[in-house]
């Protein structure tokens, strides 16, 4: 990422994301709908917060914000030292490429295509060479426990081994912010137990910040901090963690 925006997202900071009053407004006139309402929220370095509420209270909006999918309408996101809402589509997508990493409900691999060249692919959009892009897919399947299966198409694994490549890949360029939305919800308990097992150890272990939306509380009990939205509105937070 061209400078100074790459030197400023990677400068030491204790908070990866703050949002100061941060609102969402689409449309305009009687038909606006207003999706955050003046959201504050603070996730620290190294920080695994889950992010909860009903259909409607602002759950995706604040994803697709968080991930420089979308700029609020006011208020301020700042990312590190990086004041998102000032950067053009560009500048928001080189972020995007060297700093964030994305985990879907669904796993989103290409069928035919290998658990290695699927987990390459973020690489590859980067400009890596073949070489670097092969050994750091590798060393990513080898930290979701995959490295077996690297030359298994996503067609021939199960469900859980597909979402542990899609994890693979969002880690593969050692992002500072992950970005979970709703990672277990094709998934069965014992199957969702262990994506949740991986994702508290890489937040553990390799000290990646998580934010994850899900509807689940068990699987939001795996956070170090659980934000509770409603209406557009931080309506609550607890830590789980210490209350156990």
């Amino acid at each position: 990422m061209p400078s100074p925006l790459h030197s400023e997202a990677s400068a030491t900071a204790s908070h990866v994301v703050t949002l100061e009053g941060v609102t969402r407004t689409y449309g305009s006139g009687p038909n606006a709908f207003r999706a955050l309402k003046g959201v504050d929220l603070v996730i620290d370095e190294g920080e695994f917060v889950a992010i909860m509420g009903p259909s409607g209270s602002g759950k995706s909006t604040m994803m697709n914000i968080l991930g420089c999918l979308d700029v609020p309408t006011s208020g301020t996101y700042r990312f590190r030292d990086v004041s998102v809402r000032t950067l053009d589509r560009n500048r928001r997508a080189l972020l995007r490429r060297h700093f964030l990493g994305f985990v879907f409900q669904g796993s989103n691999l290409l069928a035919r295509t290998s658990a290695l060249e699927n987990v390459e692919l973020p690489l590859l959009y980067r400009g890596e060479t073949v070489e670097r892009r092969r050994a750091a897919a590798r060393a990513a399947l080898d930290a979701v426990g995959l490295a077996a299966w690297e030359r298994h198409t996503a067609a021939e694994l199960s469900g859980g081994q597909q979402q542990r490549v899609a994890i693979a890949r969002a880690i593969v360029t050692r992002p500072a912010l992950l970005l979970a939305d709703e990672p277990t919800g094709n998934l069965d308990s014992e199957r969702s137990q262990e994506i949740m097992d991986l994702l508290t150890a890489l937040n553990r272990d390799q000290g990646i910040s998580i934010a994850m939306v899900t509807h689940e509380r068990d699987m939001a009990e795996y956070a170090n901090r659980v934000v509770h939205l409603l209406d557009g509105r931080i309506a609550g937070m607890i830590c789980p963690r210490e209350t156990a």
